[in-house]
């Protein structure tokens, strides 16, 4: 239930309704403390930032859940500054307080992908791997129904009953809290029953200092954390970035339309994503989670040079955007339970899905930062040119790891 809660977040906050709204609230060009950026520039870098902080905090606290079993405790303090970050987005003012305004949206992008460490991490303990590929897939596509769900209740209530915009905002930090509750409740807090002992933030260096040097042996998995890290720079960026490109490149002939277009165009990725997710599993079961990558990696090749030379109209746009969705939710799954069954037998396994949160947080930052200095440079056209360069390397890199098939019946021979 957990990606029920928190994916309203990604979906209104992060992709529809904020940024749009970010969009018409401040003027093209902004000051902020006293340097001029490009609206959209500033929006990249506040991310960017935000998942800095992430790649330094989210490596101690893991360290320390996995030492102390307390996972459950640390989801939830991040999922609460996730969701009431959300909230406060009511008062955004880009006008008299734009400073103080992007605060909010530091905090919530730290609250969302710092609750991810942990919940993330549970998913070795509580399900045997021949199930991980499908629990996995299922928990992305009811993060797709839920979110789609909500978004389309916000624009009822917008449009039918002319709510305030920022009202919305309110609307999905109340229900991550709520929705998360059932998480909190089912979820086990300490697993192999440990005890904490000690200094509990020493102890979480130590922990990922020992991950550190066993993941030297593991050469398969660290070719693919390589891999990971390059492509989900293209795969992060586009999440966070991609409405913009609508709101600036795509011809549309009115405002009304524009809005209305760049929220059907999300809804088309998220409710096709739903397919995406569990045709990627069911791909996996046939030809391996690596083969599988390799292909959804390369479908993203294709469409960002497409997007990038062929994308002016409304129709391109809707075109690009479900073929966005077939892949989002695909590489997303399989990803996560891809590294799942490439980990050793453990049971720090909240340190060890640190490394893969701050790969792909380290991702985020680099992608986010040169998108931004891209468009700054250029245009937000330009900047699709660097996600090309990511998805190729990360399918170069993708074809030297070894297949988890290949590693189960190498392990069965042992």
């Amino acid at each position: 239930m957990y990606d029920w809660a928190n994916s309203v977040y990604a979906l209104i906050i992060t992709t529809a309704i904020f940024p749009i709204f970010y969009e018409k609230t401040t003027t093209e060009e902004v000051i902020f403390f006293g340097k001029s950026f490009v609206n959209t520039e500033l929006y990249s870098y506040v991310i960017s930032f935000s998942f800095m902080l992430l790649v330094v905090l989210s490596p101690i606290l893991s360290g320390m859940a996995d030492y102390s079993g307390n996972k459950k405790k640390y989801l939830q303090f991040f999922c609460y500054l996730g969701a009431f970050s959300c909230i406060s987005l009511y008062f955004f003012d880009a006008e008299h307080a734009l400073e103080l305004s992007m605060l909010p949206v530091l905090l919530a992008s730290i609250g969302f992908s710092g609750s991810l460490v942990f919940y993330n991490a549970y998913l070795p303990e509580i399900v045997t791997p021949d199930l991980q590929d499908n629990v996995s897939a299922k928990g992305f596509s009811l993060g797709y129904i839920g979110s789609s769900l909500l978004l389309i209740v916000c624009l009822v209530l917008l449009q039918g009953f002319d709510m305030p915009v920022k009202w919305v905002f309110v609307i999905t930090g109340a229900w991550w809290i709520g929705f998360a509750q059932f998480t909190f409740i089912a979820l086990p807090n300490n697993v192999y029953n440990k005890r904490p002992k000690g200094n509990r933030f020493l102890k979480g260096f130590k922990e990922l200092k020992k991950v550190f040097k066993e993941l030297k042996h593991q050469y398969n998995l660290k070719k693919y954390l390589s891999a990971f890290f390059v492509y989900s720079m293209g795969v992060q960026t586009i999440m966070l970035m991609a409405v913009f490109f609508g709101t600036k490149e795509i011809e549309w002939s009115s405002n009304e339309e524009m809005q209305t277009g760049l929220i059907v165009s999300i809804l088309v990725i998220q409710f096709i994503a739903i397919a995406g997710a569990q045709g990627m599993a069911f791909l996996s079961k046939k030809i391996g989670n690596i083969k599988t990558l390799l292909f959804v990696v390369f479908c993203w090749v294709i469409i960002c040079i497409s997007a990038y030379s062929l994308v002016y109209t409304p129709l391109h746009f809707y075109i690009i955007a479900a073929s966005i969705g077939l892949v989002m939710g695909g590489i997303q799954s399989l990803s996560r339970s891809t590294y799942s069954k490439l980990l050793p037998e453990t049971q720090d396994h909240a340190s060890y899905f640190s490394f893969y949160d701050i790969l792909e947080k380290t991702g985020v930052v680099i992608g986010t930062f040169f998108f931004g200095f891209i468009e700054g440079l250029f245009d937000i056209r330009s900047s699709v040119l660097i996600l090309i360069v990511f998805f190729v390397v990360g399918f170069l890199l993708l074809l030297r790891v070894k297949s988890t098939k290949k590693i189960l019946n190498e392990a069965m021979e042992k």
